[in-house]
């Protein structure tokens, strides 16, 4: 017996819906790098929009480092201390020529880690430094040895991690992250995300689409009947 026609072409939108969703809600890739914030008023993180050989911060500003996974700057992890210069900077006595930088070092969690690596402890550092250096000229002298690309790309702080700069790695479930901070905003020029865990708005472009594609195949075969 022959299929009824116009059958088929309902089965086949139906298909193309779940390929069409089941990529909207796969992961994205993410990538491995050291992130920069700046304290903010003692209020919490702010993603940097420069990067630490731009910035000059003043005297008794905070600014941190994170090692983590992250999509884009809207879901990268933030430090897990809170900025507090008072505390990282206590044990640091000021001195004339010099400005003090609290610096809040944090390579994040074995999730983070590259393949044979281990994590360190997160930790605070205190730079006494000229009143003109850079956040990276403060990093430089208490976190040796650091390691950038040739783009100047930061990609070690105190040799962690040994290798590596920013690679791509697979993407990670919204629960497997690294910690339950809130996402960063978009640093200028960082990739958009659309932020809501749905499908993007190329998915539902193709989803409408296939319908319309769809519904003009059954009208087709009903025509022919």
């Amino acid at each position: 017996m022959s299929r009824p026609p116009g059958r088929a072409t309902p089965l086949l939108v139906v298909a193309a819906l779940l390929v069409l969703l089941g990529a909207g809600n796969a992961h994205a890739a993410g990538y491995r790098y050291w992130s920069f914030w700046e304290g903010d008023g003692g209020k919490g993180w702010t993603y940097a929009a420069q990067g630490p050989s731009s910035v000059r911060p003043d005297d008794g500003a905070v600014q941190g480092f994170r090692f983590s996974v992250s999509e884009d700057s809207r879901d990268a992890a933030q430090p897990r201390r809170a900025p507090d210069f008072g505390t990282v900077c206590a044990d640091t006595p000021q001195k004339d020529g010099l400005k003090r930088i609290a610096l809040v070092i944090d390579p994040g969690t074995a999730a983070d880690a590259p393949d044979g690596e281990e994590a360190p402890a997160p930790r605070t550092a205190c730079a006494r430094v000229a009143p003109d250096a850079s956040t990276a000229e403060a990093l430089a002298s208490v976190a040796k040895p650091l390691r950038y690309d040739s783009s100047a790309m930061l990609c070690a702080i105190s040799g962690y991690p040994r290798s590596g700069c920013g690679e791509q790695v697979a993407g990670q479930p919204e629960a497997a992250k690294s910690d339950g901070t809130a996402p960063a905003p978009a640093a200028d020029g960082a990739r958009g995300a659309s932020g809501d865990g749905g499908p993007s708005a190329g998915v539902l472009t193709g989803v409408g689409a296939v319908l319309v594609l769809g519904v003009a195949g059954v009208l087709r075969a009903r025509r022919r009947r």
